[in-house]
């Protein structure tokens, strides 16, 4: 399975966005696409199509004026990975199927091949980790074994 560049740089984008969207007061700030941009070597108008489908799924809001740019529409704590890939369009699968979860099958017969259930578990796989990585984990370096392995962490210290 491949994620495009879609996917991955609008969670690059939106990283970028939670980790530079706090003033030094700590007061929320928007953020230019100019700015991010720069900072993650992305076309400007190529985050501008992706931010306005970011905008339009409910994770970014826009703010006009001097000063402009973009904000995080909840928490970087309340935003997971998932939301952000799906709301560029971009499936989570693995299955070379058209339709996800379609009773036709990728087979020239209209069949499902011998190892689309080993893909389809895949993709849900894929999902869950991507719907339990908030953007404050990426930001923090808190994915994979680190993120599980400081929440054990903290588990033994509540104990």
């Amino acid at each position: 399975m491949r994620l495009s560049t879609k996917g991955r740089y609008a969670v690059m984008a939106m990283a970028d966005l939670a980790k530079n969207g706090r003033g030094a007061d700590g007061q929320s700030r928007a953020v230019s696409l100019a700015e991010i941009a720069a900072r993650q070597e992305i076309s400007l108008s190529y985050l501008e199509q992706l931010f306005a489908r970011l905008r339009k799924g409910g994770l970014v809001q826009s703010v006009r004026g001097p000063g402009g740019g973009y904000r995080l529409a909840k928490g970087a704590h309340e935003t997971v990975v998932a939301e952000i890939v799906l709301a560029v369009d971009e499936p989570i699968r693995a299955t070379r199927c058209v339709a996800h979860s379609s009773p036709k099958g990728c087979m020239m017969g209209g069949e499902r091949c011998i190892t689309h259930n080993l893909w389809e578990d895949l993709g849900a796989e894929i999902h869950a980790y991507l719907a339990a990585v908030s953007l404050e984990d990426v930001v923090m370096d808190r994915t994979g074994g680190r993120r599980r392995s400081a929440a054990a962490t903290e588990m033994g210290a509540a104990a």
